[in-house]
């Protein structure tokens, strides 16, 4: 079954076929949503659109862009999966009669960016790309070192020298070849596209691969399965709930929010949840914009000491303002201080 039909961008609608593109769009650099074949996915039920036998996210392969990636035994086939709890405490403490946290700690390198890496990589051996690059202060670099090493697939990091060592160090040990870059986070980004496009690697770069949304919305499915069982309610995954989303690049609120939409076009939803986002204030591009109420997004010079939401120039901004404009939700930012406070809280 050809399920996956090619690009639509994000700004202007020009759609593309999946062998035309494989970035952004070439009429204005626009990030590009994967298209689906929703009519015929929706002829299946929904049985047959979860492998019942896999709790890793591959149970939603027949609703990603990319066929089976082998790597059985792997962690390539142990991304996703994680846990959801109800601390009542915490719960309590805020007012709330119902809260629950994903963890995705239990993910193969601790990151949620094991999601995107693993479709990635899955993408990279399907089209036969040898190397795949990102750009990354930590967490992003290291979920693609340790997917490609899992199968064997070289990566190359372009990483600021002020990352974290301990997360450099990660990167090398996952057998990951690590270049350091004079400069930030951005500065990385536009060396690795331009080390991609003289070598012929496949880039990974949140905002810019479209295939890293489509990784990241699998923890949307599982937040619709997980909420339905635990409340007992099937439609509990509304515009009732509300879903909360740290936001650097925006991509992973914006892939939270692909997967709530291709759980309405299923009729699997009835309709999608208010997103929320949040961002630290001393890194809030995407949170200003929403405010002034545009989808122009200003860089900002970003302080934050959350390394992994540190961005000057958010690459996946319009459609992480989207995710919290179209569905009723908004956007938040916290001092760092109180990032550091809720860290025990928390745990």
């Amino acid at each position: 079954m050809q399920k996956f039909l090619g690009y639509r961008c994000s700004l202007c609608g020009a759609e593309y076929a999946p062998d035309e593109v494989t970035y952004t769009c070439p009429a204005d650099g626009g990030n590009l949503d994967v298209v689906l074949d929703y009519a015929v996915l929706k002829r299946r039920g929904v049985a047959d659109l979860l492998r019942a036998d896999d709790r890793s996210l591959w149970r939603y392969l027949p609703l990603l862009p990319v066929g089976d990636p082998g790597g059985e035994g792997t962690p390539l086939r142990r991304a996703g999966g994680t846990p959801m709890y109800a601390p009542p405490a915490l719960a309590r403490s805020l007012g709330l009669r119902r809260l629950w946290l994903k963890d995705e700690s239990p993910n193969p390198t601790a990151s949620f960016k094991d999601r995107a890496s693993a479709v990635v990589v899955a993408r990279a051996r399907e089209i036969g790309a040898q190397v795949v690059v990102t750009a990354s202060t930590g967490n992003a670099g290291a979920a693609l070192a340790g997917m490609a090493a899992a199968v064997g697939h070289r990566a190359v990091i372009f990483a600021p020298k002020s990352a974290p060592p301990a997360k450099i160090a990660q990167l090398r040990v996952f057998g990951a070849q690590v270049l350091l870059v004079d400069g930030n986070y951005d500065a990385a980004f536009d060396l690795s596209i331009q080390a991609a496009e003289a070598f012929g690697w496949y880039c990974r770069n949140t905002g810019y691969n479209p295939f890293t949304a489509e990784g990241k919305k699998t923890a949307a499915f599982e937040i619709w399965e997980q909420v339905s069982a635990v409340s007992g309610q099937p439609s509990a995954v509304s515009e009732r709930l509300a879903v909360f989303v740290s936001v650097g690049d925006g991509n992973i609120i914006s892939g939270i929010h692909k997967g709530f939409k291709d759980l309405l076009e299923l009729g699997l939803i009835e309709s999608v949840p208010r997103i929320f986002g949040v961002q630290s204030e001393n890194s809030a591009a995407v949170a200003h914009a929403f405010a002034a109420g545009t989808e122009d997004i200003q860089p900002v010079q970003a302080t934050t000491l959350a390394d992994s939401i540190s961005v000057d120039l958010p690459r996946d901004g319009v459609r992480a303002v989207r995710a919290a404009r179209q569905t009723g939700g908004a956007y938040l930012t916290v001092s760092d201080e109180a990032i550091l406070a809720a860290i025990p809280a928390l745990g």
